[in-house]
């Protein structure tokens, strides 16, 4: 069950028209449907697809069970950083999903793990996420866990609850921040207009906080560490771009036209350290910069803002 509050500014829009600007993945047709089949409310009401919505309206939208996928191996190859009998490190490339969703239900890394573990995979999360404790967004890079059987995926998920594991991630921001270290702590919920991007202005945003520190100056670009307290969905790149310092290719948060040939954000998940399952003793894995972010930071560097 999704809810959305309304605010003024949508005041006599046709719900439908509304919805399908602001439910990304959600056709005009699909909520037509939704509403004839009485799965969007209005109020605790049923309406028709051309009522005009006010300020104020709490629509409730109940999507359909999703159909049990029957989700296959893909010999994709993997750039794995460590793996034993409990646990697999990959350095997932940009552009790679981390678990099939509408639109993405082959070429994901879980295609690409269940073909390499076979049947040696956590179950926890279900047909769609085996073996996955965490994930990052499809254009960041980086160290990702993948748990092999329950027992690990319990212990290790126990550690990410009680922010004991340890994330930093490296990224280049636009602008030249102010102090060479800093924390952001603003919570994090759903943006109450796109329903696709996360904000620090929801009301039913969740603790969320951010450190970072500066690794290099490029005058209008700075190159920084975060590290995550939480791990909230887009946590750096929400933040960031909080406090005026939006990650250097990302559409969503920063700017809509990018200044050199990015394909999304210059953000990856480079150490990742948490207390093993089986040994118990704290293990930490580095997973080395992509081409192109090193190609970047040369560039800039050198002083060489090209364009594209």
């Amino acid at each position: 069950m999704e809810k959305i509050h309304l605010t003024a500014e949508h005041s006599g829009e046709r719900i439908d028209r509304f919805l399908s600007g602001n439910l990304k993945d959600l056709s005009r047709s699909y909520i037509q449907k939704l509403l004839k089949e009485n799965r969007i409310l209005v109020n605790s009401s049923t309406v028709k697809a051309n009522y005009k919505i006010n300020e104020g309206d709490e629509i409730d939208i109940q999507l359909p069970e999703p159909e049990i996928l029957d989700i296959k191996p893909e010999n994709i190859p993997l750039d794995i950083l460590y793996e034993d009998e409990d646990i697999l490190i990959v350095n997932k490339p940009k552009g790679m999903v981390v678990h099939p969703s509408p639109g993405h239900y082959s070429q994901t890394l879980v295609n690409a793990v269940m073909y390499h573990c076979g049947d040696r995979l956590s179950g926890i999360n279900g047909v769609l996420r085996p073996g996955i404790v965490h994930r990052i967004d499809m254009d960041t890079t980086g160290s990702l866990l993948i748990c092999k059987n329950d027992h690990a995926h319990q212990i290790l998920a126990e550690q990410l609850k009680d922010h004991s594991i340890t994330r930093r991630y490296q990224a280049i921001v636009h602008g030249n921040l102010k102090e060479d270290s800093g924390t952001v702590d603003a919570p994090i919920g759903r943006h109450l207009v796109d329903r696709k991007k996360m904000s620090t202005n929801s009301p039913h945003g969740k603790k969320a906080v951010t450190h970072y520190r500066v690794l290099e100056r490029f005058g209008n670009y700075t190159y920084i560490e975060c590290t995550l307290e939480t791990g909230r969905t887009h946590q750096i790149r929400v933040h960031m771009a909080s406090i005026g310092h939006p990650i250097l290719g990302d559409t969503v948060y920063g700017p809509a036209r990018c200044p050199f040939r990015l394909q999304g954000q210059t953000l990856h998940a480079k150490i990742l350290g948490f207390v093993h399952p089986s040994t118990g003793k704290y293990v930490e894995f580095d997973a080395p910069l992509p081409e192109y972010f090193t190609a970047l930071l040369e560039k800039l560097r050198r002083g060489q803002n090209f364009r594209g």
